[in-house]
C-alpha cells in the first residue's frame, strides 16, 4: 500500500475529526499479518517487549548487581512530588522541560508497576498517561505552519505510551486505553510520519520551523530549520521517528490499514539510515548519540519481530556497533568533586557524565554507554562479548536492560585486537585495558558529523585514573552562548596556525557538520605499541588556502609514553602553536612550563612533556577566554615561531602520583628523529623518519 503525506495527513485529520477521545473505542481484535516463515512458533505475545515468561526473570535483574542501584534509584522517587508537578505545575505548551519529565515520569511508574504491582505506581503512571494525553501538541517544530512534525516528544511519547499500555494493561481502563490510542493517531503518527516523510523526500517540504505555541528558549529560535530535512537525514533526530513510526505500526496493523503504509515507510527509513553505521559497527556522531540512536533502532527491531515475525535485526552490524561502544569508553577514578552546572538551554542544566562511566567524548558525546543494547545483541546475535560489555562496561540507566539482560548467557572479554582499534570511520584509539586504572590513547581523524566539533587531529589521553589531555564537555548548542567557543579547535589538543583552527560553521543552523576533513594515512600497531599518521590538510586549507601540509603522528609505547610529530606547512609562512587541553573542570586541573616543556598535574597522575628545541621556540600556559562564570579551561601551549615549514616533536610520558617519570631525550633533526631512554622501568628507543607528504616511518 503506497501512501502519499496529503494522502496520510488527509486521513489522519479525518480520523481525528471521528475519534473524540471519549467515545472512541478500539477494535480489540489482534492483528493478522503475514509473517515470514522464519518467526518463531507458538510464543504467546503479551507485550511489545516482553511475554509473561520474562517476568520472573525482568523482577529477578532488578536485584542484579548489575542493575540494583538503578532499581533503588526509580523506587527512591518522590511520588507525591511527581504527583503535585502533573497536576499543578505542568505547562501544556512547554516541550522541552516538562512534556519530557512527565514522560519520564510516566516510564518509571509504569515500569515499576509491572515489576512490582504497586497500586501507588499505577496511580501515578495513570496521572501521566492522561496529563500527556492531555497536551494539545506533543512537539516543538512544525512543518508548513500547520502540521506539528516529530522529532523529540512526539516520537519518544508514542512509544512511551504504548508499552506503558503494556505494563499497565491489567489497570488500564478501556476508557483510558481508547483515549491514548486516540491520542497517538492524532498527535503521535501524524508527528512522526510528517518528519520520517520530509527526510525522505526533502524537496517535497513546504517548511519546517520552531513550533509558534511551543514554549521554547528564544536562543532555539534562532536556529535557521530551513535544511534540516537534509541536515537531520544523516543524524540520531531520523532514526527516532522512523523508529516510533513503526513500533506505531506494529501496534495498529491489522486494525488499521494505513499502518501497512506506516510500516513500509518505518523500515525502508530505517534501512536507509543504516549505512550511517561503517561495516564494522562504528558511528560518527559520538558514543551518547550513538547510544541513543542504536537503542530505538533496536527496539523497533524487536518490536517488529515479535509482533509481526519480520526479522531486522541483522541491519546494521550490531556485535560490531557493540565493540564501537567499548572502545569509546573511558573510565576514570571518580573523587566525588562536584562539577560546575551549566545551563544548556533555559530550564535544563548541562547533564554530566560519572567518571566510572566516562567516554572518549569527541563532539558532545557527553553520557555513558548504556547496556541496554549489548544486552539485547546478546541475546539476539548470541555475542559472547556484548554480555560483557553489558555486565561489565558502562552504566544501567534504562529499563530495557532489565527487559533484555540473561545473566545466565555466557560471556567473554573482548579480543586482544580490539586494544588498537582503527574504525572504518578513522577514529583510532589504544589503550592497555577496559578500566579505570588502563590507560586509553584516542585521535580524532575522519570526516564531519552532526554533534561534530573544529577537533580534526585532536587527542584524548588518559593515564592511571585520570584525564591528562583533556577534550571539554558540555559545549553550548547554541552560537550565541559563550561555551559555543568549547567547539573551536583552540578547546581541543590540537593544532592552530596562525592562532586559528580549521574549518567549522557559524552555528546558524544547529550542530550540523562542518566540511573539515581529516584522514588515516599510515597506521601500524604491534605488542605494546601503535603508531598513527592523520592528514588535516583539507581542513585547515579551507580557512587558510596557502596551508600545504597539517599532518599528525602519534606514536605510543604502552602504557604510559606518547610521542606527538606534528608537521605543518604553510606557503609564504606562519606561526604555528600545539594546544594541550587540561582537566579542570572539577577544578583539580593544574599546569606549568618547566624545564623547555611543561608538566600537568591531576590528583591521580601526571604528564610530563618535553618538546624538541628550536630556535625562538616557546613553551606557555593559558586558559581559554571564558568568564570564570562559564568554566575555566587551562592549556598548554606550544609555538613555533613563523616558517614555512614546521616539524614539532613532543614527547609525553605519565606516571602515577608519587611516581617519578623517566629521563627521555630527543635527539636528532626534522625529518630523522630519535627518541631513547628508560620511563617506568622500560626502556624507550623510537625513531621517526620522514619526508614529504607521506607518513612517517616509525621504528619501535
Amino acid at each position: 500500500m503506497n501512501q502519499t503525506r496529503r494522502d496520510f495527513l488527509h486521513t489522519t485529520s479525518l480520523l481525528a475529526a471521528a475519534l473524540p477521545l471519549a467515545g472512541f473505542t478500539a477494535d480489540a481484535a489482534e492483528p493478522n499479518p503475514m509473517k515470514t516463515p522464519s518467526a518463531p512458533a507458538g510464543a504467546v505475545r503479551r507485550g511489545l517487549l516482553f511475554d509473561d515468561a520474562d517476568l520472573p526473570r525482568i523482577r529477578a535483574n532488578t536485584t542484579h548487581p548489575r542493575f540494583a542501584a538503578m532499581w533503588q534509584e526509580m523506587l527512591a522517587a518522590d511520588l507525591a512530588a511527581d504527583a503535585d508537578f502533573i497536576e499543578h505545575k505542568v505547562r501544556l505548551t512547554n516541550h522541552t522541560i516538562d512534556l519530557l519529565h512527565v514522560q519520564k515520569i510516566l516510564d518509571r511508574a509504569a515500569f515499576i508497576y509491572l515489576v512490582n504491582r504497586d497500586p501507588k505506581q499505577a496511580d501515578l503512571a495513570r496521572l501521566a498517561m492522561r496529563k500527556m494525553v492531555e497536551y494539545p501538541e506533543w512537539d516543538s517544530f512544525i512543518e508548513g505552519g500547520r502540521q506539528v512534525l516529530g522529532l523529540q516528544r512526539a516520537t519518544e511519547g508514542t512509544f512511551s505510551l504504548l508499552l506503558a499500555l503494556d505494563c499497565l494493561a491489567e489497570v488500564v481502563t478501556p476508557e483510558e486505553r481508547a483515549a491514548v490510542e486516540a491520542a497517538i493517531l492524532t498527535k503521535g503518527v501524524p508527528a512522526c510520519y510528517t518528519a520520517v516523510y520530509g527526510m525522505k523526500y526533502p524537496d517535497r517540504v513546504k517548511g519546517w520551523d520552531w513550533n509558534p505555541r511551543s514554549d521554547l528558549d528564544p536562543g532555539l529560535r534562532r536556529i535557521s530549520l530551513k535544511r534540516w530535512p537534509l541536515i537531520l537525514a544523516a543524524t540520531n533526530l531520523r532514526i527516532i521517528p522512523t523508529s516510533c513510526l513503526g513500533i506505531a505500526a506494529c501496534h495498529f496493523r491489522g486494525r488499521r490499514p494505513e499502518a501497512d503504509s506506516w510500516l513500509e515507510l518505518a523500515r525502508s527509513s530505517a534501512k536507509a539510515f543504516s549505512t550511517m553505521y561503517g561495516s564494522d559497527g562504528c558511528y560518527d556522531e559520538g558514543v551518547s548519540y550513538w547510544g541513543y540512536t542504536t537503542l530505538y533502532l533496536a527496539l523497533f527491531a524487536e518490536v517488529l519481530w515479535r509482533t509481526q515475525g519480520i526479522d531486522d535485526r541483522q541491519l546494521i552490524n550490531y556485535p560490531g556497533s557493540v565493540r564501537y561502544a567499548l572502545t569509546m569508553t573511558n573510565p576514570t577514578i571518580n573523587d566525588h568533586r562536584k562539577l560546575q552546572d551549566f545551563e544548556h538551554i533555559k530550564g535544563w542544566t548541562m547533564p554530566t557524565i560519572k567518571p566510572e562511566y566516562d567516554v572518549v567524548n569527541f563532539g558532545d558525546a557527553n553520557g555513558a554507554v548504556d547496556v541496554s543494547v549489548a544486552a539485547w545483541v546478546r541475546r539476539t546475535h548470541g555475542d559472547p562479548v556484548s554480555q560483557y560489555v553489558a555486565k561489565e562496561i558502562g552504566e544501567a540507566k534504562f529499563v530495557y536492560g532489565l527487559v533484555w539482560f540473561d545473566p545466565a548467557a555466557s560471556e567473554a572479554e573482548p579480543e586482544t585486537a580490539l586494544l588498537d582499534h582503527r574504525m572504518t570511520n578513522d577514529l583510532v584509539v589504544s589503550r592497555t585495558g577496559w578500566h579505570a586504572l588502563d590507560n586509553v590513547l584516542a585521535l580524532r581523524s575522519g570526516g564531519p558529523a552532526n554533534h561534530e566539533h573544529a577537533d580534526r587531529n585532536s587527542v584524548i589521553f588518559k593515564a592511571y585514573g585520570e584525564r591528562l589531555l583533556h577534550d571539554p564537555f558540555r559545549a553550548a548548542y547554541v552560537a550565541t552562548q559563550p561555551r559555543w567557543l568549547l567547539r573551536q579547535t583552540e578547546a581541543h589538543t590540537a593544532v592552530l596556525i596562525n592562532g586559528r583552527g580549521h574549518q567549522y560553521h557559524d552555528g546558524s543552523e544547529g550542530t550540523n557538520s562542518s566540511w573539515a576533513v581529516a584522514r588515516v594515512i599510515g597506521y601500524a600497531a604491534g605488542a605494546g605499541w601503535m603508531t598513527v599518521t592523520s592528514d588535516a590538510t583539507e581542513a585547515y586549507s579551507l580557512v587558510n588556502e596557502a596551508v600545504t601540509r597539517v599532518h599528525r603522528t602519534l606514536v605510543y609505547v604502552k602504557p604510559d609514553v606518547v610521542v606527538f610529530v606534528d608537521r605543518v606547512a604553510v606557503r609564504g609562512g606562519a606561526a604555528v602553536q600545539l594546544r594541550f587541553q587540561v582537566f579542570h573542570e572539577d577544578g583539580a586541573g593544574e599546569v606549568r612550563a618547566e624545564g623547555g616543556g611543561f608538566r600537568i598535574n591531576r590528583p591521580h597522575a601526571s604528564l610530563l612533556a618535553r618538546v624538541a628545541p628550536a630556535p625562538n621556540r616557546v613553551v606557555r600556559t593559558g586558559r581559554l577566554n571564558l568568564e570564570e562564570k562559564d568554566g575555566v579551561y587551562p592549556f598548554a601551549e606550544i609555538e613555533s615561531p613563523a616558517a614555512t615549514e614546521h616539524e614539532i616533536v613532543t614527547v609525553c610520558s605519565a606516571r602515577p602520583s608519587g611516581s617519578e617519570h623517566g629521563t627521555l631525550t630527543i635527539s636528532g633533526a626534522p625529518g630523522a628523529w630519535r627518541i631513547e631512554g628508560t620511563h617506568g622501568g622500560q626502556a624507550i628507543k623510537v625513531s621517526i623518519t620522514s619526508a614529504g607528504d607521506a607518513a612517517p616511518v616509525v621504528t619501535v
